[in-house]
């Protein structure tokens, strides 16, 4: 572990924000950040190289518009490896909720592969703790992402995936995705239609409402870093992988 806290970095509302509005639909839908919602610009600290990608805007809009509160779940190890500082970080946050309207929620994990943390995907507690932050059930709340690690950080977490496929995406991934999507647009339409199933409860319910994961933190004082300042605290370079898979 580099010295980082074991928990993610949470911003937004620290009081949960209800979700659910009926039968079919889920209570909530998390977006993966690069490659998903935004073009992936590697380790990227600058929000002024932050840029939407087709559809996302108008896909995270539908979603807001049936009532169902988003989020964001990112993997930003970057941090760790020393490329990044929190104010980084949430300086490109606040330049994606600029261009998109503010996220009900961002989950961030700022560890690296190696350092045994339960929130980096495909772990599970990202979407955890963003359902917790939320107030809703893992089991009733979709996940979209561009690789396999964000499908199966849903599918740990007892939610529901939907894979858009970018050119970083490995062919095992899409063919074990359980729903896959040509763009945005589409991964939305799939979430939030009744007649895919896709925002109907899975068959495992390890996320309960408003419950707290293990080693993680939804309770961080409204997206806070913790009592460990996140720039000084230990991070030290790494090796440097590329690809969409910070």
């Amino acid at each position: 572990m580099t010295g980082l806290p074991a928990r993610p970095w949470l911003f937004g509302p620290s009081a949960p924000v209800v979700g659910g509005i009926g039968a079919g639909f889920p209570e909530a839908v998390l977006f993966d950040r690069d490659g998903t919602l935004v073009a992936d610009v590697p380790y990227n600290g600058d929000p002024e190289r932050v840029e939407p990608l087709p559809t996302a805007r108008e896909a995270v809009a539908a979603v807001r518009a049936r009532g169902v509160p988003v989020g964001v779940v990112s993997n930003q190890s970057g941090v760790a490896r020393g490329l990044l500082t929190y104010r980084q970080v949430d300086a490109v946050r606040r330049r994606v909720d600029a261009l998109f309207g503010p996220f009900d929620v961002w989950a961030v994990c700022p560890h690296g592969p190696d350092d045994g943390c339960g929130c980096r995907k495909p772990a599970p507690g990202l979407v955890l703790a963003a359902c917790a932050r939320l107030g809703v059930r893992a089991s009733r709340t979709v996940v979209i992402g561009d690789i396999g690690s964000d499908l199966a950080a849903a599918r740990a977490a007892g939610a529901r995936g939907v894979l858009v496929p970018t050119p970083v995406t490995r062919p095992e991934e899409i063919t074990g995705a359980d729903h896959v999507a040509a763009d945005l647009a589409t991964a939305v339409r799939l979430a939030l239609d009744p007649a895919t199933g896709v925002g109907r409860p899975a068959a495992v319910d390890p996320g309960t409402r408003g419950s707290s994961p293990a080693a993680v933190d939804p309770g961080t004082g409204g997206g806070r870093p913790a009592a460990v300042d996140p720039e000084t605290g230990g991070s030290h370079p790494a090796a440097v992988t590329t690809g969409g898979r910070p």
